[in-house]
């Protein structure tokens, strides 16, 4: 007699554990997960608690407020304390070197442009972000030059200051265009203009009657504006440091990218200079290559032909910087699969457009982190131009201590300044991880 079937039913799943949230299971999965874990944890936060009291008792509790000298702030608690009114008196030196008080709203009132030059890269519904990123980049810094340098202007430089005023002003009028209309600057021109439907020739001639017309009023502006010169040899702290790491960094990406490209051209004369140059810059120390812009130049100029020493300064730093940035492009481009240049060869590109729209977008969001990496690296290599002679943050700080009313006060000054470059290289690296997941850079599990 046949056995009647079994019925068989799956066994419910047996509840996974709880899974313990919040603060209490992140401590207890990554600090207390085993003895040797506990124990580096506790060892760890002692350390800890012990290097911020030391701060805090050195920098607050135990420190000077008030003094005229050094010696006063040491008849008061000794070397127990910091010595905080030395910095104070130097404050505005730290930050501005030797530029004279009275000019000192023109360093302001550059730095304050650059802000508001960039603001409109981060609104929303503006199209131009890229037109608006590279008039930053060409015009800006011939506009600023003149706001910390001064002096008579030529005609030639009236007329770049006045073409990159109109260039601030055609930002802003752009970005509130789109904004608000969501046409660009010149589709409202011509609308205004009624010749949307013109032949393209008639809205390129329209546009530049336009553009020409706001020059020549920014012209007439920069030609009734004067400022008076301030030498670069009082140019000093962290605004120096400013101008030569941002002049280093601006230039170094797109020379980088330009090297990169011709080091991997098919063209064997390029592909030799790109290499000898990246080659050559890469196998010397920047502190090398300062001093030979500083006193080997000057014998190879002409008689009479005197070149500024920030200016050769910030030529050697550009020049290191770029072969860098070459090497760190290259690896982004080996990065790219060769399945992205066959496919832009397929769909009839050129080379350059494919570099342009396929290749190059891809680069560059892979190579995010090296590069704000290497920018960081820049940022704080601009020390070494102290050695030259120029009195960056690194040398002003050490400026103070220097001072008969403040001999031998280095340390405050000094921590003074760690902060300062913490507080710059700490904001490029969160910009570089925000930034890396608004693309969505990373790899996904």
């Amino acid at each position: 007699m046949a056995e009647p079937a079994r019925t068989f039913r799956a066994k419910p799943d047996r509840p996974a554990p709880a899974q313990t949230v919040g603060a209490v299971g992140w401590m207890r999965r990554n600090l207390f997960s085993s003895p040797a874990n506990t124990a580096l944890t506790l060892i760890g936060a002692y350390f800890a608690y012990w290097v911020i009291a030391t701060v805090v008792d050195w920098a607050l509790l135990d420190a000077v407020w008030q003094a005229e000298t050094r010696r006063e702030c040491l008849d008061a608690v000794g070397r127990s304390g910091a010595c905080w009114p030395g910095v104070f008196v130097w404050f505005e030196n730290l930050i501005y070197g030797l530029y004279p008080k009275d000019q000192i709203w023109r360093v302001n009132a550059g730095f304050a442009l650059l802000v508001a030059w960039l603001v409109p890269l981060w609104l929303e519904r503006v199209r131009s972000k890229v037109a608006i990123g590279v008039s930053a980049v060409l015009a800006y810094p011939v506009l600023a030059s003149y706001f910390f340098l001064g002096g008579d202007k030529g005609f030639l430089w009236s007329a770049s200051i006045a073409a990159a005023l109109t260039a601030f002003v055609w930002v802003w009028a752009t970005a509130i265009a789109e904004r608000r209309t969501g046409r660009t600057l010149g589709e409202l021109v011509l609308a205004r203009a009624d010749a949307l439907d013109a032949d393209p020739r008639h809205h390129r001639r329209l546009l530049f009657y336009t553009a020409a017309a706001g020059w020549l009023v920014a012209y007439a502006l920069v030609a009734l504006w004067y400022l008076p010169y301030v030498t670069t040899n009082d140019w000093g702290g962290l605004f120096l440091t400013l101008v030569i790491s941002g002049i280093g960094i601006t230039f170094s990406l797109p020379a980088g990218v330009v090297l990169a490209l011709g080091r991997r051209s098919e063209l064997p004369v390029i592909r030799l200079i790109c290499t000898v140059f990246i080659e050559l810059f890469r196998s010397v120390p920047l502190i090398t290559i300062l001093f030979m812009f500083t006193t080997m130049l000057p014998l190879f100029l002409p008689v009479g032909v005197e070149v500024d020493q920030l200016v050769r300064a910030i030529v050697a730093v550009c020049l290191f910087a770029s072969a860098y940035m070459a090497e760190v492009v290259r690896g982004g481009l080996q990065a790219i699969p060769r399945g992205q240049y066959e496919a832009a060869a397929a769909m009839g590109l050129g080379y350059w457009q494919a570099t342009r729209l396929i290749v190059m977008p891809q680069a560059l969001k892979i190579m995010i982190p090296t590069i704000v990496s290497t920018f960081i690296g820049f940022f704080k290599d601009t020390t070494l131009v102290s050695i030259i002679g120029l009195f960056d943050l690194l040398n002003m700080a050490r400026a103070i201590g220097e001072d008969t009313d403040w001999l031998g006060l280095f340390i405050e000054p000094f921590f003074v300044v760690t902060l300062i470059y913490f507080a710059f290289c700490f904001a490029m690296s969160q910009y570089s991880l925000n930034l890396e997941r608004r693309l969505d850079t990373g790899q996904r599990s």
